[in-house]
């Protein structure tokens, strides 16, 4: 950067954006705060309308977040993915490239939830990339390496017991590093592959079934 350039945008006057957000900014902790703190954006951005702010949703969802507020949360947050330290991870095999020119050369596979009226169901399904077909799934109240493990038993039985050259590639998740995953593909003849820990893009197939299974219903 010019030196010029830093003086310029140390020197100038702020914008007409930051001349309003310094307004609003205020006025919206004054409303959260006045509603014990428990709204979320569409409902301080309502009562900021109504108050008679003129600000748009996510004008309102940008200034809580600069402002470190958010609303309360009903129930639980549910983390699918919880990654052992300790376990040594596969390599990943995929490098993000989730196509393949027959079936059976690469599976993803990953964890799912959904709410329910008796608890959160977990969902484990494998995906096979030149399909897009779903192989095998199981689902369940938990999230044990069982439920990978009989997913992973579907799986093949609807497409054989030797499937020498696939690779199976997942997430991070304990479940997927775990010693009975890996001796469960290798008597499959398949290899396993790991994705990053907290990067969507690295098992980006298996994110997009997730998204679509919890929208349809159908996990």
């Amino acid at each position: 950067m010019a030196p010029s350039t830093y003086y310029d945008v140390k020197s100038r006057c702020p914008s007409a954006r930051a001349r309003r957000d310094a307004e609003l900014g205020p006025a919206l902790r004054v409303i959260w705060e006045d509603n014990y703190r428990v709204y979320g954006a569409v409902k301080l951005w309502k009562a900021a309308r109504r108050g008679g702010h003129d600000v748009g949703r996510d004008q309102v969802a940008r200034l809580m977040r600069s402002l470190g507020i958010e609303g309360v949360r009903r129930g639980k947050r549910v983390t699918t993915t919880r990654a052992d330290p300790a376990a040594p991870r596969h390599p990943d095999l995929v490098k993000r490239q989730f196509t393949a020119t027959a079936p059976n050369q690469l599976w993803v596979t990953d964890l799912t939830f959904v709410p329910t009226w008796v608890g959160v169901a977990y969902v484990c399904f494998i995906v096979d990339a030149f399909s897009r077909l779903i192989v095998g799934w199981r689902a369940a109240s938990n999230m044990r390496t069982t439920m990978v493990l009989d997913a992973l038993e579907m799986a093949r039985w609807s497409r054989g017991n030797t499937l020498s050259g696939l690779r199976c590639h997942s997430d991070a998740g304990s479940q997927f590093t775990s010693i009975r995953y890996g001796e469960r593909l290798a008597e499959l003849g398949a290899v396993p592959s790991i994705g990053s820990v907290g990067d969507s893009f690295d098992n980006a197939l298996a994110e997009r079934a997730c998204l679509i299974d919890c929208v349809s219903g159908w996990a």
